[in-house]
């Protein structure tokens, strides 16, 4: 299947806002992303269910669908924000219109929860899409000045970016070495979450990224285990660690690994280019990765080199 790219964004495209997870705690916390989108030359129009709440979702799993596929539907809306991640994605993939996705290439970013709904998409439509930030998680307080400028240069430029070199602070090498694929990944437990289903794409040759949020040592290494033992971890070229934010043991006096201890582990076991501490995911200070897009990775030179646009 061909790989498909949106169209890159330009300024006064319409930017469709929708809660396809958890609510967002404040409503007030979207209309402050518009503004902010609003700021920077665009226009913003909201999903007619993103600010309701039924537990721990942002309403029912009909109306999450319902506003996507407007937004895919309207001809005018040229990207598709997310206000947050928590939970709720999963619920989802099997009342998404794939063929609609398909017809209709747009801009579709977030992370955390949207990896679900991110690597489903590249399964059954091959649309590259973005895990970057979410409207009411980084844009209503005002985005970090190196989230913005990597952001917003991804989606509205055809130009192939530039290589990305990290300072020793910034990204560790755990194992050595260079290599090239296809970028693949987001949230672990959301690629854990989907082994087994029609919705896991084939990770054969791909970069594989990941990140993680609240999870303790031990849930770490389950996953990444579990990953192992799917036999997905032997088919990737390259491993690229994020942000593993608040991964420590909830009681410090009970006997743990850490979340580093496990992630070194596995760089020894799998033996291929693996760079970890890379700013994505749980962070304010973050990387905007293209899922779907290839990329080189040199884990010596602690850099990443897009070899694409992400938008045409």
């Amino acid at each position: 299947m061909t790989t498909r790219k949106a169209s890159r964004l330009r300024k006064g495209d319409l930017i469709g806002i929708v809660s396809p997870a958890s609510p967002i705690a404040d409503p007030m916390k979207i209309e402050a992303g518009v503004r902010y989108l609003e700021s920077l030359g665009y226009r913003a129009t909201v999903g007619e269910h993103a600010t309701k709440a039924v537990g721990y979702l942002a309403g029912s799993d009909k109306e999450r669908v319902e506003d996507l596929h407007a937004m895919l539907s309207d001809k005018k809306v040229r990207a598709i924000l997310c206000v947050r991640g928590g939970y709720g994605t999963p619920r989802l993939l099997s009342l998404l219109d794939f063929r609609l996705i398909s017809a209709n290439p747009k801009i579709i970013v977030g992370f955390s929860d949207i990896t679900a709904i991110q690597l489903a998409i590249w399964k059954k439509c091959r649309l590259v899409t973005f895990h970057g930030p979410m409207l009411g998680v980084d844009m209503a307080g005002g985005m970090d000045s190196y989230a913005e400028e990597m952001f917003w240069r991804l989606i509205t430029s055809t130009r192939k970016p530039e290589r990305i070199e990290f300072n020793h602070n910034e990204a560790e090498p755990l194992h050595g070495g260079r290599s090239m694929g296809c970028l693949l990944g987001g949230n672990l437990s959301l690629l854990v979450s989907l082994l087994g289903t029609r919705f896991l794409p084939d990770f054969r040759d791909a970069v594989l990224f990941l990140e993680e949020v609240g999870e303790e040592p031990y849930r770490i290494d389950r996953m990444l285990t579990q990953l192992s033992n799917a036999r997905l971890l032997d088919r990737v070229k390259a491993i690229l660690g994020g942000s593993f934010s608040d991964c420590v043991p909830k009681d410090p006096k009970a006997p743990s690994r850490t979340t580093d201890d496990v992630l070194v582990e596995v760089a020894a076991a799998l033996r291929i280019p693996f760079l970890t501490k890379i700013p994505f995911g749980h962070v304010t200070r973050k990387l905007t990765l293209p899922v779907g897009v290839r990329a080189r990775v040199d884990a010596d030179a602690r850099s990443i080199q897009l070899i694409e646009a992400a938008v045409k």
